[in-house]
């Protein structure tokens, strides 16, 4: 049986709502999927840091593009834009409940190799490390914040 994509495309932490990801030398990119139903909108913060126990966490103020959609999958992603910051706010409207972020290994600060996105409601966070740097089985894959 071939591989399938869990561990040779990407590996995926569900609950990742301000859990440290690992980039460098782990995946060359993580993806941010985050949620907030009922037209809430929401606060999304990224960091950086050394190591998974967050040593010299700041933030990484690189975002200036990301996505919103409703999350149902009955309409297409909208492509927003802001200057380089390290939030994202989404709207208070259903078309921004479903936001998509993503985040480059080469945009993180000399030394550092994790990042983590947090919410300040009730939002959810799902990271997915992609372009994995080694290949593995998924029960071979190491934890995402390892």
């Amino acid at each position: 049986m071939s591989q399938r994509a869990l561990g040779r495309l990407f590996n995926v932490t569900p609950a990742a709502d301000g859990v440290w990801i690992a980039l460098k030398g782990a995946a060359a990119g993580v993806t941010f999927s985050c949620f907030l139903t009922g037209a809430a909108g929401d606060t999304y913060t990224l960091q950086e840091a050394k190591d998974s126990s967050g040593t010299g966490a700041q933030n990484l103020a690189n975002i200036a593009e990301y996505h919103t959609n409703t999350g149902n999958a009955s309409d297409a992603w909208t492509r927003r834009t802001q200057a380089a910051a390290a939030t994202v706010v989404t709207a208070a409207a259903a078309t921004q409940n479903a936001m998509v972020v993503e985040v480059e290994g080469t945009s993180l600060s000399d030394g550092y190799r994790y990042v983590k996105l947090t919410s300040t409601g009730a939002g959810t966070v799902t990271a997915i490390q992609r372009d994995l740097g080694v290949m593995r089985a998924p029960a071979s894959l190491p934890a995402t914040g390892a």
